[in-house]
């Protein structure tokens, strides 16, 4: 037990420090090749922040076993949104980028409800399904890509930190840091709870659920508290928008994934997330305190729905 208390302290540190470095690679990154912050949220840091789900999924995929690939992605989603979001802006006052409120949201609420269709219409996600999403993600980082370097000359950006290579390092020295750190409080968290004779179910369903969304938090909670807002929303919705597109298609065009009837309540709950954080930063133009106390709140109440029902 004192070994997993100090291994699970130090993940926590290694997730902070991979974080930290993360943000300031990628916003060095930004200013360097003159790209919108909140660009680099939705590709790298999104992209990034999401390896343990990808990790998760794609390994359970590759074993015939990726019933688990569709729960961990409608989980980490609800938790992006309502949890990563709400203690973000708890710390500080979110403006939402309005080019985010008129392209990328919009895209993810698409997606999301396409998603919906496909397993609403079948129970499951086909092959075929699964390489529609691949395709609709490479649309969708081609597009963000050439989107981003036709307004490169009309951008401002403040004087980079770092030379590329020494923000390319910071990157990758980050990743690595979350990645790490993350597993290691993840693997340390289960062993203390089932120490402590919580039943592996429950551990399972949320300890290990919400330890893959922890790279998400703690780098939007390290990019909100430098002032990098933008990268912090970036990461959120692009995180989101990977998590169907990419870790979905990946995996149902490996294996078809079914999906369990009681999951459909988790999808609906996904669903009814994404739209809320989509009207509320539209209403207000921005996510402050008020908003992110509400939104907790509600993950409190998802939280305890599930571990009744299970």
């Amino acid at each position: 037990m004192i070994v997993n208390i100090g291994l699970l302290l130090v993940g926590f540190l290694a997730l902070i420090k991979g974080a930290d470095y993360f943000v300031d690679g990628a916003a060095s990154i930004a200013s360097l090749l003159k790209i919108p912050s909140v660009v680099v949220g939705l590709t790298i840091v999104a992209f990034g922040t999401s390896a343990p789900e990808a990790a998760v999924s794609i390994t359970a995929a590759l074993n015939h076993s990726n019933a688990i690939a569709i729960s961990n992605v409608i989980g980490s989603n609800i938790f992006n949104l309502i949890v990563v979001l709400g203690m973000t802006a708890i710390i500080t006052i979110i403006p939402v980028p309005r080019s985010i409120m008129r392209k990328e949201f919009p895209f993810l609420i698409a997606v999301s409800f396409l998603m919906a269709l496909f397993i609403f219409t079948g129970n499951s996600l086909t092959r075929l399904e699964g390489i529609i999403f691949l395709i609709l993600i490479i649309a969708y980082v081609v597009w963000l890509i050439k989107d981003s370097l036709s307004k490169r000359a009309s951008i401002e950006v403040e004087k980079p930190m770092f030379s590329l290579p020494m923000s390319l390092v910071l990157i990758v020295i980050g990743i690595f840091g979350i990645i790490f750190g993350g597993d290691l409080v993840v693997n340390n968290a289960k062993a203390i709870a089932l120490t402590l004779g919580l039943s592996e179910k429950l551990v399972g369903l949320t300890i290990v659920s919400i330890g893959t969304s922890l790279p998400e938090l703690v780098t939007s909670l390290v990019a909100a508290k430098k002032g990098n807002v933008d990268i912090a929303v970036g990461n959120v919705v692009g995180s989101n928008i990977f998590n169907i597109l990419f870790i979905l298609g990946l995996s149902a065009t490996i294996t078809p994934i079914p999906v369990e009837f009681a999951l459909m309540f988790d999808l609906v709950i996904m669903l009814i997330a994404t739209l809320l954080c989509f009207f509320v930063a539209k209403r207000n133009g921005k996510l402050g305190k008020k908003e992110g106390i509400i939104f907790l709140l509600l993950f409190i109440s998802y939280l305890t729905y599930i571990i009744i029902r299970n």
